[in-house]
């Protein structure tokens, strides 16, 4: 073959690629909305889950752009992508006009990767179906039926932390909490009792930290397989880790089969999920929601699971990292327990646990500082107008909430570095724009779990601050270090503390 023919072609690929790219680099330029230069390959995200964490890459961006317009564009690789900046405007893509932003765009393959038809990550009307089956397995009663497990899991929780505040001896707090929600999750979920606490080994507990282990490849991959669906598929890509699925979906069918054969029924999540997979309703109550497979309920169960095991255990370290720092704001939490128990003789009942108000105050604020899911992710599914301006957001678009910058903007929340739980009393929530706190999310699309995750936080705090006293140690990082290849919002290393019997 002729070398310069060879090299002729070479740099006509170049050249054509390189205007490709420089094209797809004007996208928001052209259209006159205020955008951050992007970087090819990556475009905006460059760092993603190595150097950098999400919440303070996108929170760097959100403050670039603050001011400009109602939005400002950014790039995933050279796709181009949204990132809100007006409370108003976001009320729209969440609740107002969300036939237009119903959808996450998030990567689905459930014949090859049954646990990603979940209902975070489903789409369109399969969504909706499966959220009309799910909410009725959340409601408060369900809720209360399954607080006595929780408190059970909560008083061996109790019992293992008494001889190590008795030595008043430091403690990676992070680590516990999460072996505290595994057996939680693990009872109301699968009606396993993973003994955690006891045997922090346990392959429940590897596989779940499994879940959550990120490296900057898998973040940019998950990225790419958002924007690249249909290619995923015809290659058969999953998004769920081979040893988690092959975990689950054997843990699954194990627990199924044997609960059928020996007719077991129990008060837990897998329990209402087997009624509704048989006979398309929930025991006492007529309305025909349809039965589900066995695919779509270990799809729900895992992320029931994935939801409920990260994500309350780094709300509680991160509530007592902050309480270890504010002894006032650690004493009347203290305080407010001590009095609802004496209330309740003694016992966490699910009315006791419902009168911690500032127990909760502590929990928005927590989350408020540190949301644990610092960004919501959404899809254009057909051309937007956006209102009050000549903008117009093309179907395919995605749509980057950082719930992160949102909490820490200093127009929303003054001084946002603050821990003050009183910004979440009744009158100051009244007094703030109602999409200005966005832990769960908003909206039809708003957790589905987000009472259990709130009971279970609310329940693991208690107990705690009602025996012990949680102070700082030499090992407490301050300032706070997060871990750039969690998928959630995680302190770096673990949270070292010290706890002490009151």
């Amino acid at each position: 073959m002729d070398l310069n023919l060879v090299l002729v072609t070479v740099v006509t690929l170049l050249v054509a690629g390189y205007l490709y790219v420089k094209k797809k680099y004007q996208y928001w330029e052209e259209r006159g909305v205020p955008y951050v230069k992007p970087q090819f390959p990556f475009g905006n995200i460059k760092g993603m889950g190595g150097s950098k964490h999400t919440s303070k890459l996108f929170a760097d961006i959100y403050k670039q752009l603050k001011g400009q317009d109602v939005f400002g564009g950014i790039y995933f690789f050279t796709k181009p992508a949204i990132i809100p900046l007006d409370l108003e405007f976001l009320k729209n893509i969440l609740v107002k006009d969300f036939q237009y932003f119903h959808d996450r765009g998030v990567y689905v393959n459930e014949k090859d990767d049954p646990l990603s038809g979940h209902l975070f990550a489903l789409s369109g009307q399969r969504w909706k179906n499966l959220r009309n089956k799910l909410s009725p397995t959340f409601t408060s009663g369900k809720m209360k039926m399954m607080h006595s497990t929780i408190i059970a899991v909560a008083k061996e929780f109790q019992k293992y932390l008494e001889p190590i505040a008795q030595k008043n001896q430091e403690v990676e707090i992070k680590d516990i909490l999460s072996r505290f929600t595994t057996d939680v999750i693990g009872n109301c979920a699968f009606g396993i009792e993973c003994n955690s606490l006891k045997e922090p080994d346990t392959e429940f507990r590897r596989v779940g930290k499994r879940v959550f282990e990120f490296t900057g490849f898998q973040f940019v991959r998950v990225f790419f397989l958002a924007m690249f669906q249909n290619f995923g598929r015809a290659l058969k890509l999953k998004i769920t880790k081979p040893e988690v699925s092959e975990f689950f979906m054997r843990l699954l069918k194990e627990t199924t089969d044997y609960r059928d054969k020996n007719n077991i029924k129990r008060n837990d999540f897998l329990s209402l999920l087997m009624q509704i997979m048989k006979t398309g309703k929930l025991e006492g109550d007529d309305t025909d929601l349809g039965k589900m497979t066995f695919e779509e309920l270990a799809a729900q169960t895992f992320l029931f699971f994935i939801a409920g095991y990260e994500t309350s255990s780094s709300t509680m370290t991160f509530a007592l990292y902050e309480l270890a720092q504010h002894q006032d704001i650690q004493d009347r939490a203290r305080e407010e327990v001590n009095k609802v128990l004496a209330k309740y003789n003694g016992e966490y009942t699910y009315e006791a646990c419902m009168e911690l108000k500032y127990i909760d105050q502590i929990i928005h604020e927590s989350l408020r500082k540190h949301p644990i899911v610092d960004s919501l992710l959404r899809s254009c599914g057909q051309d937007y107008n956006v209102p009050g301006t000549k903008h117009v957001i093309e179907k395919g678009t995605f749509v980057n909430i950082s719930v992160y910058a949102i909490h820490h903007d200093p127009d929303i929340y003054p001084d946002p570095e603050k821990f003050d739980p009183d910004r979440f009393t009744e009158e100051n929530v009244k007094n703030r724009h109602p999409y200005a706190w966005l832990p769960f999310g908003e909206g039809p699309r708003i957790c589905v779990g987000m009472r259990f995750g709130m009971m279970q936080t609310r329940v693991g705090l208690a107990n705690i601050l009602s025996k012990y006293r949680v102070k700082l140690s030499p090992k407490t990082p301050v300032p706070l270090v997060l871990d750039t290849t969690n998928a959630v919002m995680s302190p770096k290393g673990g949270m070292w503390l010290r706890l002490e019997k009151v």
